[in-house]
């Protein structure tokens, strides 16, 4: 029998990870365009819009671990 995944727990991690990735890309890319850093700029913002899909990931984890909890009761 397969083991069961923590979807839960896997989800809150790719949320927090995804929450830092996209900090981190917006701190690169404000830098960038400060210092007219176009490719810096341009580095952050692709960074940013990971770090958005990885939290968007890590939501639907969670919903489907909801969900499948819900039909075990």
């Amino acid at each position: 029998m397969a083991e069961k995944r923590d979807l839960g727990n896997e989800g809150m991690k790719d949320q927090l990870k995804g929450a830092a990735k996209q900090a981190e890309g917006r701190v690169r890319s404000t830098v960038g365009g400060a210092s007219g850093n176009t490719g810096e700029q341009v580095k952050g913002k692709a960074q940013e819009i990971k770090g958005k899909v990885q939290r968007e990931f890590g939501k639907a984890e969670q919903d489907v671990n909801d969900d499948s909890d819900a039909d075990e009761v």
